[in-house]
């Protein structure tokens, strides 16, 4: 069982009247929702429940939720939040027991499909056995059914009845949730009554579209195939009958079938023909009905999609509008906006600093993270809302929302008039965080210390679920996502959800846990050891398990391993693993953070002479100050964690700090942060005819003033995140100026000189 996670309340929340789970699941994960269904499981699963509607199932996750029984009708609250690949409300904020009602009835499926269409809805797979012989594992366990050729994952939960008993040898039925871990589907029994020695039914539809399983109540694309084949199979051991069938809807002139009244014999099948002749363009849709003698699929619903003459489907009448953003971030925003007239589904795209020019093409299907223009895709589905991935502190996001309808490969967009707008993140919220801390103090360490520690606590296993799945992985083309490992810059693609093992990716502690005084503290999991400021995604094999637990330094001598800019060399005498150079920064910052927040814990010292040289960490943190994306890190740790890392937002507390010994420095730098910014600041030509160039070393300018030497303000530019700024001055008159920059750690100035 996993442990509890009450922990997003500062993640992006919008409210919304309650939408079908269908619409729910359609929309971005760190969307605050609201859904009504009836429940498929009690306490027998722990402290999920399971629910569905008529369009979809979800899952909803708390410890508020015992009192919930199966077929009572709910309506929750919660934050959409993926869990190892299964969508679930987490948390679930608020729920309402509307009492009990008819349960939900079991869908009847082949094991082929078990998938994401089924997520979370009770389904009932017949006439398979159990990989595995012997007795269920004690505690929670994983098996595998099969048909003969395909198998598929059972999850066996140690709060139901089932560990510990014998795993049935002959055919069985069983019933269950449908999970996901992972990349792998699985099916989640609830008791020993949902796994039952097969009995074959008497008469049993399954329908087949050009060898696909159309399950009932469900959609088949035709596209612009003219020519199906109607697979009717039954899998009972009598006759079954096919009364009729009947095709009505908006096109169904578009259609033919010579599937009338027939009969099926037991265990045997029967192919039919469908064809498809638009008569029209756009979308083409209509309804098959097949009447039959199925005791409990009668009739055998499906609902045909296709598109006519010019192979794509009919356009929205009008394109999304007012788009508006909330739940903004250093690390997360919302957006929302009214939907289309006729619009089925959204395509939004965004953009850094400029705005969207991407224009998507008719028939072209995009997925997350595909490039179009100058942008890339956020989101594309039936929801009106959605929060990106990836999103940085002190950033200028543009956002365009496209209409369109259509299935994949005949998608027609709506392209005038999309919705769009622009929204600036927020950068560090400290606020009165430090109220009463006083750097000039000689209690100043353990005053730090007491503040940061203790925090909320939450485990190494939940690292993938807060940092990694919430703040780490991005978007890359394909519907892919990546994740970069921060010693060596390897930007890792995979397919989602986000898996260690299948990545070769580590949780790496830059303050290494055999450091630590309190060393092995990991079972049981002691803070020091899951503290997430301490914790970086790397690479398992090639950075991870090279650094190991050597001291992080400069390679002066022989170099003995590199992985793209992470090398493993000597300082001297000193073997030490030198990271690149965008993460040393993070790097130092993290030791001293771990330093303070557990220094005399167990009346320990966390000092790091024995380990580690302090004075390149101070370097490091001077030459490598905090970014975007260390900025956002905090303030999404913060959300979670509760406690901040206060080198990131004051960087000059570390000149009071002996690291070596964890003792109060009374003098400070020698050489503040400002002295550093303007050390850092340059600008050129000087003297200029034309362009001015500038920048601050290891930092962003974000904002600039150009000022004649009366003080007037000639330009002043916001918004900006540039590593070189670039001005026209050919319109400036001959004579001296003054350029004031602002960086994300203050600012800082110089003049030059127009010819």
């Amino acid at each position: 069982m996993k442990q509890v996670l009450l922990l997003f309340t500062a993640w992006a929340s919008f409210g919304f009247h309650a939408q079908t789970i269908q619409q729910v699941r359609n929309m971005s994960v760190g969307s605050t929702v609201t859904v009504k269904g009836v429940v498929s499981n009690g306490t027998e699963l722990g402290s999920i429940r399971y629910m569905q509607d008529g369009t979809a199932g979800i899952a909803i996750y708390g410890n508020t939720l015992s009192s919930l029984t199966t077929g009572d009708s709910v309506t929750a609250t919660g934050v959409l939040f993926d869990f190892s690949g299964l969508l679930e409300l987490s948390p679930t904020n608020s729920f309402t027991d509307h009492g009990p009602v008819t349960p939900n009835v079991p869908q009847v499926i082949p094991i082929t499909s078990a998938g994401e269409a089924l997520e979370s809805q009770l389904v009932r797979i017949e006439n398979v056995t159990f990989v595995q012989s012997g007795t269920f594992t004690g505690g929670n366990s994983t098996v595998q059914i099969t048909n003969g050729v395909n198998t598929l994952d059972v999850r066996i939960n140690g709060s139901t009845n089932i560990d510990g008993t014998a795993i049935p040898a002959g055919a069985v039925t069983i019933t269950g949730l449908m999970g996901q871990f992972n990349a792998n589907y699985q099916i989640v029994p609830r008791s020993l009554s949902d796994i039952v020695p097969y009995v074959a039914p008497q008469r049993e539809i399954n329908v087949k579209i050009n060898g696909t399983t159309a399950l009932n109540n469900t959609s088949y694309v035709i596209g612009n195939t003219a020519n199906n084949v109607i697979t009717i199979e039954n899998t009972g051991v009598q006759t079954l009958t096919v009364n009729a069938t009947s095709l009505t809807g908006t096109n169904a002139s578009d259609y033919t079938t010579n599937l009338n009244a027939t009969t099926v014999p037991g265990l045997g099948s029967g192919n039919f023909t469908l064809t498809f002749a638009p008569l029209g363009n756009g979308t083409r849709s209509a309804t098959l009905s097949i009447a039959n003698d199925d005791s409990d699929e009668n009739p055998y619903v499906i609902n045909l999609i296709a598109v006519g003459l010019d192979n794509i489907a009919t356009e929205p009448l009008t394109n999304a509008s007012n788009l508006t953003f909330s739940g903004i971030q250093a690390y997360t925003l919302a957006g929302t906006f009214t939907e289309g007239n006729t619009a089925e589904k959204y395509l939004v795209l965004w953009s850094k600093n400029t705005p969207v020019t991407g224009i998507p093409q008719d028939g072209t299907s995009y997925k997350r993270g595909d490039i179009i223009g100058n942008s890339k895709v956020a989101y594309v589905g039936s929801a009106t809302s959605f929060v990106p991935r990836g999103v940085r502190a002190n950033q200028s996001y543009h956002f365009a929302v496209f209409a369109f309808n259509g299935p994949s490969g005949f998608e027609n967009y709506k392209t005038t008039n999309p919705a769009t707008g622009n929204v600036t993140t927020t950068g560090l919220n400290i606020g009165n965080y430090y109220a009463g801390i006083n750097a000039s103090s000689p209690t100043f360490i353990n005053d730090l210390s007491a503040l940061i520690n203790p925090h909320t606590f939450i485990s190494y296993f939940n690292y993938k679920q807060t940092v990694m799945n919430q703040f780490e992985v991005s978007d890359t083309t394909n519907g892919q996502s990546y994740v970069t490992c921060v010693y060596t810059g390897e930007n890792k693609v995979f397919n989602d959800p986000f898996d260690w093992t299948a990545t070769g990716y580590s949780r790496e502690h830059t303050y290494c846990h055999s450091w630590m005084p309190t060393f092995p503290c990991d079972n049981p999991e002691q803070p020091e050891y899951t503290d997430q400021h301490n914790l970086y995604p790397t690479n398992l094999a090639n950075a991870n398990s090279y650094r190991s637990n050597l001291p992080l330094m400069e390679i002066t001598g022989n170099v003995l391993f590199t992985f793209l800019e992470g090398s493993v060399g000597y300082n001297g005498n000193q073997m030490c693993y030198e990271p690149r150079d965008a993460q040393k920064g993070n790097a130092a910052r993290s030791i001293f953070y771990h330093a303070t927040c557990y220094n005399l814990q167990n009346n320990l010292n966390w000092g790091i002479a024995a380990n580690q040289d302090q004075e390149t960490l101070k370097t490091w943190h001077f030459n490598d100050l905090p970014d975007s994306y260390e900025i956002a890190r905090q303030e999404y740790i913060f959300s979670v964690q509760g406690n901040r890392n206060p080198y990131i937002d004051s960087v000059n507390f570390v000149c009071h700090v002996n690291f070596d010994n964890m003792s109060y420095l009374e003098t400070s730098c020698n050489v503040g942060l400002e002295e550093r910014l303007a050390e850092n600041f340059s600008v050129f030509p000087i003297p200029s005819n034309g362009k001015v160039y500038a920048q601050v070393n290891n930092t962003t300018i974000n904002a600039y003033r150009v000022l004649d030497l009366s003080g007037r303000v000639i330009m002043d530019v916001k918004n900006l995140e540039l590593p070189v700024l670039t001005i026209e001055t050919s319109f400036l008159k001959s004579g001296n100026y003054l350029l004031h920059v602002e960086t994300p750690f203050g600012s800082t100035q110089k003049s030059f000189v127009i010819e």
